[in-house]
């Protein structure tokens, strides 16, 4: 602060000194001016010894400018020196607290590096005192590992077995405790979500079947027309057999006149081209001309109606389940299932009862429900050129779907009803659960003899395949079977594998209508004789 106020003065000094010189300089300016002006006149002389006058006045004035600012200057450098002086001191007196403070912090400093030498030699001591524990503990783990040693000898020679081999023993053991009691809980997991799986199921599907009343009748392939008489057995033949060749040759239908009294039987494959030919008899039975070129026009006129006739079948199918907006092709084809048969079940009247349930499942499920009638009612429309096109009816549909527009979860839908392909959507698995309710339903189909007892002799074995079976019975028409197994050699967990196992199996391997229940049957016996 001294020296501020000290630089302080020297600037004022300074400052008033540059005045000085600097009206010094403006009246010497003007002297001159005035002295050279004074030259250029007449009284050159006089002006001349005026400016000396002036200049000496100016130089005296100068003088004493100058004497009073030195005198000025040490004035005030007096003052600041006294200030300074003072300054100082109150500095001094300021600062001596602050000293006071440092040196009482100095000797706290100074107690603390003592408190924590002293603390670092304790740690010295505690190190040290650690590091022997540890050596008597290492001495003392070395002398128990010799010890082990020694009883695992022993145990060995006294057991015959060596370490590895009793580990893997004890292994063994425990993995079969581990896996019987994962059998267990599987077990009880399996039977809770089955019995709440199968309580919601079947409340959907009981909902569905309810409010789904359909015929249950079982159609031929082989259509039968009824004669007025059987004169016009010999009019349908003609002279030696010109009309019925040319009624086979037009329609492709084979006509079988047999014994049977006012009556014909008409056969064929196609099951649309066997009601053109039967529509075709029974107009010409009707007219009763009967001859090649009135067999071409009646045939002309019933294919046309059997045709329109498909049209409003499909037609009549989509008013039914709500359906708008399908290709007329694949409406075509729908209609032509009309005249399709699947063990012995019409395929259009199986489709549109298999949309209803899938569309009341979905309601239930609170999926959209003219998707599924969609995706159910097409599931199978390739039936109607199985006969054309070589192939899985499901694959055919579902190239058939895919050509005329349909949507993809239609498509899957179609080629996984029958799980030609790997089921991805919620969509099919509702549609393949919705047809097997249409064809295992009580009457909706039947099955021949041949294919019947097939089926129950291969259920027979796939039973008879697992270990410790001793007897099977298949009961109730294939629907239940009886699985006897030897109870000393199977237990109660491995019945209930034994079951669940053929079960699969027989999901894999089997097509049938409904379920099958697997029954392992497990007794205790216990014989005693009297003497």
């Amino acid at each position: 602060m001294i020296l501020g106020v000290i630089g302080a003065a020297l600037l004022i000094i300074v400052a008033f000194v540059i005045l000085v010189i600097v009206v010094l300089r403006r009246i010497l300016g003007r002297v001159v001016a005035a002295t050279k002006s004074t030259v250029r006149s007449e009284e050159e002389v006089n002006a001349h010894r005026d400016a000396d006058e002036i200049v000496a006045r100016a130089k005296a004035q100068a003088q004493e400018i100058v004497a009073e600012a030195e005198a000025k200057a040490k004035d005030t450098s007096a003052v600041a020196r006294a200030e300074a002086e003072k300054e100082v001191k109150t500095l001094k007196d300021d600062l001596r607290p602050v000293r006071e403070d440092l040196e009482r912090r100095e000797i706290r400093l100074a107690e603390r590096e003592q408190r924590l030498d002293d603390e670092m030699r304790r740690l010295e001591e505690r190190s040290q005192k650690l590091d022997e524990v540890k050596q008597s503990l290492r001495e003392r783990r070395a002398e128990l590992e010799r010890v082990d040693e020694e009883r695992q000898q022993v145990l060995e020679q006294a057991a015959g077995l060596t370490a590895d081999q009793a580990k893997s023993e004890l292994v063994v053991a425990i993995e079969n405790q581990a896996k019987r009691e994962a059998a267990l809980i599987v077990r009880d997991i399996e039977g809770e979500a089955r019995d709440e799986g199968e309580k919601r199921a079947r409340k959907i599907v009981t909902l569905a079947i309810q409010r789904v009343a359909t015929e249950q009748t079982a159609e031929s392939v082989v259509s039968v027309l009824h004669l007025p008489s059987d004169e016009m057995k010999g009019r349908i033949i003609g002279r030696e057999g010109r009309n019925i060749r040319a009624f086979e040759t037009a329609t492709g239908v084979n006509l079988i006149i047999d014994d049977t009294p006012e009556a014909v039987l008409l056969s064929c494959f196609d099951p649309v081209r066997r009601e053109v030919g039967r529509l075709t008899l029974e107009k010409l039975v009707l007219d009763g001309r009967i001859h090649p070129q009135r067999i071409e026009e009646i045939y002309d006129h019933s294919k046309a109606e059997v045709e329109q006739l498909c049209v409003r079948a499909g037609e009549d199918a989509l008013v039914e389940l709500g359906i708008t907006e399908m290709h007329p092709e694949l409406i075509a084809l729908l209609g032509q299932l009309r005249y399709r048969t699947s063990y012995g079940q019409n395929v259009l009247k199986h489709l549109i009862e298999s949309a209803h349930i899938a569309g009341i499942m979905a309601a239930e499920l609170r999926l959209p429900t003219v998707l599924l009638k969609r995706c159910t009612l097409l599931h199978d429309i390739g039936k109607a050129l199985t006969h054309e096109v070589e192939g899985s009816h499901a694959l055919i549909g579902a190239e058939i779907a895919r050509r005329y527009g349909e949507e993809e979860d239609v498509v899957h839908a179609i080629e996984a009803h029958h799980n030609e392909v790997e089921v991805r959507t919620v969509e099919a698995v509702l549609t393949q659960a919705a047809d097997s309710i249409s064809g295992g339903r009580p009457g909706a189909r039947r099955e021949s003899l041949e294919a019947y007892v097939k089926r129950l002799e291969r259920l027979e074995e796939i039973a008879t395949e697992r270990e410790g079976v001793e007897k099977v019975f298949a009961m109730q028409a294939g629907r239940e079977i009886r699985v006897m197994v030897r109870p000393d050699s199977v237990d109660d967990i491995q019945a209930q594998v034994i079951a669940h196992d053929i079960a699969k199996q027989v999901e894999e391997e089997l097509t049938y209508p409904g379920q099958i229940r697997i029954t392992v049957v497990r007794e205790s016996r216990a014989t005693e004789f009297a003497r």
